[in-house]
């Protein structure tokens, strides 16, 4: 196991994906001993709270300390403990990481003359273990506004780019490792191979899969369960759908799943759903609650808001089926990571609450939500899909987030911008299928903006609607760069959205990447 501790950037949950690229197990916390800001409740992404009495018990492999936005040299610095440097075992620092770990061993960090954001040309020097079979001139993400001045004794650097002389450093001789890039996202070209040698460092036995994810989740399962009643908030897309099945393999015809149909739904998609899962040996309800979502949204304009009430929706809904088939324990979620980062942990930032995470009431009438996804990628649930028996077409399917359309639709919903929406959909996801290029996105939409502009249809003005098409090229979801669809398909389905969907006028392609957008719009 390599351990991650989180100091609240918004990047940290990639750290714990690359880690688990390299097939090894890995978790999240928040350590709360050694020097900690005021907030003494800081909770993190995946994990939780530990001292280091805690990481002694663990024995990691290595570690790794994440980024974040304090800076290490103020008061209020939350800051580990300096022990985990004598563990012996490897220890990794990025960014924020790498000025922690430079401060406690005697280094010193302080703003630096030229912040660095971005893609950065970076030069690596010497013949670093980290830097293995990574190119001496190579491409790296930055994104600090202080920088490393003064290294501890015995380290030296092993990196530098335009701006920033100390890019990356090390001690080898206690495997102690700073790098002021973030080798975790994608745009840092040859990231993988660092987390790679970082693995192989430590010395691990890369034997963490999705077999035995499986395993160990069902038994899981079944210690918590036991004979417990459960029911299982089914949406019919690839995550909700392979929680239910692991809930199936836990505890059998004591899993119902429920399946709301809120009335945010793609075309057709209500009765696709239902068909797929009345085939498997499951509990299957489908509850029709969309006119009493449509009206808690009547002239809700906030993203936030609209979330939030659809999360609350949802547990209503689910709590009213229960009280119908008699007493239910648990109640199961296909939360998976990126729900969780998203919807504000601990120090990182609220980028928007997902409706199974943020958006939760407080009170809910079930002992426990059982979330046995919480730990994984879009891509592991999949692999985890693949070896659990789905088939490959459900398995593969497109991302849905929970809210459905409600968060694709700029501003207040209406039954009559649901249809918009969802017949422009329609078209896109028709014509990019027949186009062939559907396996080769990670993700592709329309949303209906609150944008209104002139047009000139049939020798007559309009004055219609503007819908976006997005699609994004993307393994993990967290990072995305939007997708080069070729002119010709693009036009193709502008022409047909124009002339098929009443109330449009004008259609637009999302070019954003993430970041700094995300891949929904609200």
């Amino acid at each position: 196991m390599i351990l991650v501790l989180d100091f609240g950037g918004q990047y940290n949950q990639l750290i714990a994906r690359r880690v688990r690229e390299n097939n090894v197990y890995c978790e999240v916390h928040t350590i709360t001993d050694g020097k900690v800001s005021a907030d003494k409740n800081i909770k993190s992404g995946l994990g939780t709270e530990i001292n280091f009495s805690d990481i002694e018990k663990l024995k990691p492999e290595g570690i790794i300390l994440t980024g974040g936005p304090q800076s290490v040299y103020k008061d209020d610095a939350f800051l580990p403990d300096k022990k985990i440097f004598d563990l012996n075992v490897p220890v990794l620092g990025i960014c924020y990481g790498a000025q922690a770990m430079t401060h406690l061993l005697g280094g010193e960090v302080k703003p630096a003359e030229t912040s660095e954001y971005g893609k950065t040309e970076i030069k690596i020097s010497g013949d670093s273990k980290l830097f293995s079979g990574v190119s001496k001139e190579t491409v790296a993400w930055m994104s600090h506004t202080d920088r490393i001045f003064k290294l501890p004794e015995n380290f030296v650097a092993t990196a530098e780019s335009e701006s920033c002389p100390v890019a990356a450093a090390e001690n080898a001789e206690k495997n102690l490792y700073a790098v002021q890039f973030h080798p975790e996202v994608l745009h840092t070209v040859e990231g993988q191979k660092i987390f790679s040698n970082f693995v192989n460092i430590c010395n691990c036995r890369r034997d963490w899969t999705a077999d035995s994810f499986i395993e160990d989740t069902v038994k899981d399962l079944k210690n918590k369960i036991g004979a417990g009643k459960v029911l299982c908030a089914l949406s019919g897309g690839v995550d909700s759908s392979v929680a239910a099945v692991l809930l199936s393999k836990a505890v059998g015809k004591n899993l119902t799943c429920v399946f709301v149909d809120h009335g945010l739904l793609r075309k057709n998609e209500a009765e696709e759903v239902e068909d797929v899962f009345k085939k498997f040996d499951l509990n299957f309800i489908r509850v029709d609650a969309s006119e009493n979502f449509l009206n808690a949204l009547q002239g809700v304009t906030d993203p936030e808001k609209k979330r939030k009430i659809i999360g609350e929706k949802f547990i209503r809904v689910f709590e009213e089926v229960a009280g119908k088939i008699g007493a239910i324990d648990f109640l199961v979620q296909g939360t998976i990571y990126p729900d969780v980062i998203e919807s504000g942990l601990g120090k990182s930032a609220v980028i928007k609450s997902h409706h199974n995470v943020g958006g939760l009431p407080e009170g809910i009438n079930f002992r426990e939500i059982v979330e046995p996804l919480r730990m994984l990628f879009k891509d592991e649930v999949r692999e985890v899909g693949r070896k659990s028996g789905l088939p490959e077409k459900l398995v593969s399917r497109q991302p849905f987030p929970g809210p459905g359309l409600g968060i694709r639709i700029i501003g207040e919903i209406t039954a009559d911008k649901i249809k918009i929406v969802r017949d422009a959909d329609a078209i896109y996801r028709e014509e990019i299928d027949k186009a062939g290029i559907a396996g080769e996105l990670g993700q592709y939409f329309a949303a209906l903006t609150n944008m209104k502009s002139v047009g000139v249809m049939g020798d007559g003005r309009t004055y219609d609607y503007a819908i976006v098409l997005r699609a994004v090229l993307t393994s993990d979801f967290m990072t995305a760069e939007s997708a080069p669809i070729d002119w010709k398909i693009l036009n193709k389905v502008a022409n047909r959205i124009v002339n098929e969907v009443k109330g449009v006028n004008r259609v637009l392609y999302d070019c954003t990447s993430k970041p700094p957008a995300t891949i929904e719009f609200e």
